[in-house]
């Protein structure tokens, strides 16, 4: 073999250790070991437990309510302020929709001091503000979803982002100078790694799930999501896996959003799936835990009780599944469904001021 001729066994390791098959087929199983540390961390846990008639019943009345709301992939695309469209801009609002998905939570209550954005006579708090924010600067003709303008520091100015992500409340959106490394680390990574296209990425990935999990977390620092527990490196990826998860959603399991293992995806560890799976019985706190979070002290990003809420809350989910699934061997679901309807029920039952616990708080560019 001479100096210039690629040495393939090398590639195919690279590829391997990206879970990427390099075009060609292969039975290899692509793990993006999200789940097994989730089992690991349970196993592992002492001030998070599972309560096991709670995750049953649990499944039983998540089922249930899917059902009668007719709960599916397609609810994504319900929500006002979700893409309605389905193509490459579309794919670009996405990508940048959950770059940035992470720590709203104010340490104020009173939605009126919370970070906040006004769109078309309405004001969106939470996920919602960052996702009415990018609407409300693409109508403003600023391509702030184009990765080559996030890598022109000349155009988009770190004061033009500020304008960007201005509030409609006293309260300024947390973490901003974390949200401008985070846009410009992707700008200059898919301008140098995939010709600034995400849908070049997307490709590499060969219509799998876990291989465009890997690829993200493997080429963009900001979106490798880990931790170390009981001296185990745990993956939890969680903006990583949503962005597959939404991809899927918005485009129905077609074109880009068509993952040939889209069921490998866990559930999104966040702050709000552990407080709703507390509230449904399935998820106990030790003492010290639990009154931490009900006096809404923040938690270290990073320290043993986060890990293990993050950990055990994407073990729970799992086992529901499995729960709908022995009962309801039929039944079209997987976690992310799981994931997105006991977030939106979260939600719900926050706007109507009923939590029976607070959500933890911890501040963090992972959720």
């Amino acid at each position: 073999m001479s100096d210039s001729e690629p040495d393939e066994e090398l590639l195919s390791l690279l590829r391997q250790s990206l879970g990427v098959n390099g075009g060609g087929s292969s039975s290899k199983i692509i793990d993006t070991k999200v789940l097994e540390d989730a089992e690991y961390v349970y196993d592992h846990s002492i001030d998070v437990a599972l309560d096991t008639y709670g995750t049953k019943a649990a499944a039983a009345t998540v089922w249930k309510l899917m059902q009668e709301k007719n709960y599916s992939f397609k609810t994504w695309s319900e929500h006002t302020l979700h893409p309605k469209t389905k193509d490459e801009s579309t794919v670009n609002f996405i990508f940048l929709m959950d770059l940035l998905n992470f720590c709203f939570w104010s340490e104020d209550p009173d939605p009126a001091k919370c970070f906040s954005v006004e769109y078309y006579g309405q004001t969106f708090t939470g996920y919602w503000s960052l996702v009415a924010a990018i609407h409300r600067t693409l109508e403003e003709d600023i391509p702030i979803t184009t990765p080559s303008f996030w890598n022109n520091q000349t155009e988009c100015t770190d004061d033009l982002l500020k304008y960007i992500f201005r509030s409609a409340s006293s309260k300024p959106i947390p973490l901003l100078d974390q949200r401008m490394h985070c846009i410009r680390e992707a700008g200059r990574i898919l301008v140098s790694d995939f010709d600034g296209c995400v849908l070049n990425l997307i490709s590499q990935a060969n219509n799998s799930a876990a291989s465009l999990i890997n690829l993200l977390t493997t080429h963009f620092p900001c979106f490798n999501d880990t931790a170390t527990f009981e001296s185990k490196r745990i993956h939890f990826q969680k903006r990583a896996q949503i962005f597959v998860a939404d991809l899927w959603a918005c485009f129905e399991g077609q074109s880009y959003g068509c993952f040939d293992d889209i069921d490998t995806v866990t559930m999104f560890a966040d702050y709000r799936i552990p407080q709703m799976l507390h509230s449904l019985g399935c998820l106990r706190y030790s003492p010290s835990l639990e009154n931490h979070v009900r006096n809404l002290k923040e938690i270290e990003s990073g320290c043993g009780w986060e890990v293990q809420l993050r950990g055990c809350s994407i073990w729970c989910v799992e086992l529901i599944r499995r729960e709908i699934l022995r009962q309801h061997p039929k039944a079209e679901v997987n976690a992310i469904l799981i994931d997105f309807f006991l977030y939106d029920t979260m939600k719900e039952r926050v706007k109507e001021g009923v939590e029976t616990i607070p959500h933890h708080r911890t501040r963090n560019i992972w959720y």
